[in-house]
């Protein structure tokens, strides 16, 4: 439509997405940096991130689930980045983050079950991760919606 606001910046979704994206690179930066070093988390007294960062659940194979949550959440920054000068990639990039939030809601909320029903173990971070990512699905569904009303 003729002279409307760029759907990407209406009602701050668009940087809403791009801030939450951050903050979950931050967060799961963090949290795969204690994993590999071996350190111990700052929960404060908050929680049990040591149970929860040294369990079985904490890897699938080799691999740190926190290094996974990082990649999701740089691979949204990066979509998000792109949006805005992907011309026609606008709903490839869209969909995508829908795709990865949706793909790490759903996977945060085993993770939860996991941590409450299996470790009775709660972990700050791990929390901060799946609140972010629900944000994210939100958010990405309503830009979607949002795009899809323009077309």
């Amino acid at each position: 439509m003729e002279g409307t606001q760029p759907i990407n910046d209406r009602g701050g979704l668009y940087w809403g997405s791009v801030v939450a994206a951050a903050l979950g690179l931050l967060d799961a930066g963090y949290l795969t940096w204690l994993k590999l070093s071996h350190n111990v988390a700052a929960c404060g007294g908050l929680g049990d991130c040591e149970t929860v960062n040294n369990s079985r659940f904490s890897e699938i194979g080799p691999v740190p689930i926190a290094l996974l949550g990082a990649g999701a959440f740089l691979l949204m920054l990066a979509l998000l980045l792109w949006e805005k000068r992907a011309g026609g990639g606008v709903a490839i990039a869209r969909y995508g983050v829908f795709a990865l939030a949706l793909i790490g809601t759903l996977y945060s909320a085993y993770l939860t079950y996991v941590e409450v029903a299996i470790l009775q173990a709660i972990c700050p971070f791990c929390v901060v991760s799946a609140l972010l990512l629900l944000v994210l699905l939100v958010l990405s569904i309503l830009r979607l919606n949002l795009y899809l009303q323009e077309m």
